[in-house]
């Protein structure tokens, strides 16, 4: 459940773009307050907030994705997503790497009542250094 399309990896990508640039969060980008957030595409949003982060000056060195949930398996699906997570960022497929880890049955991931995910992103800029 959520307000946009809740999108849990996307989420944590954008937040992980606007927190390395110090551009804010996905809530203060896309407040749930606003309307126009409603059912957005998380694929959107993340564009935006990328956009947003080379505006300021910064390019995208690389991104490191865990996704922990028990279901589905994302083992066969993790090459896709890195594809599509490239393809969003107008990276190379090298540059993004994605995770899987189950709960093994134990806490809320493991009881199969969340999805959670943590991702890095490296910036780089000639102003701003790495």
């Amino acid at each position: 459940m959520g307000h946009s399309d809740a999108d849990v990896l996307l989420h944590a990508v954008t937040d992980a773009l606007l927190g390395a640039a110090a551009l804010g969060d996905i809530g203060e980008m896309f407040p749930n307050t606003d309307a126009a957030n409603r059912g957005r595409d998380s694929g959107e949003m993340l564009t935006l907030a990328a956009k947003s982060v080379r505006a300021a000056g910064y390019e995208i060195a690389n991104l490191d994705c865990i996704v922990f949930a028990e279901r589905p398996k994302l083992l066969p699906y993790k090459l896709v997503l890195r594809q599509s997570l490239a393809k969003l960022l107008g990276l190379d497929v090298g540059q993004v790497s994605v995770k899987a880890k189950t709960g093994e049955a134990v806490g809320p991931i493991g009881r199969e009542e969340a999805i959670q995910a943590e991702c890095i992103v490296l910036l780089s800029s000639e102003n701003n250094p790495a």
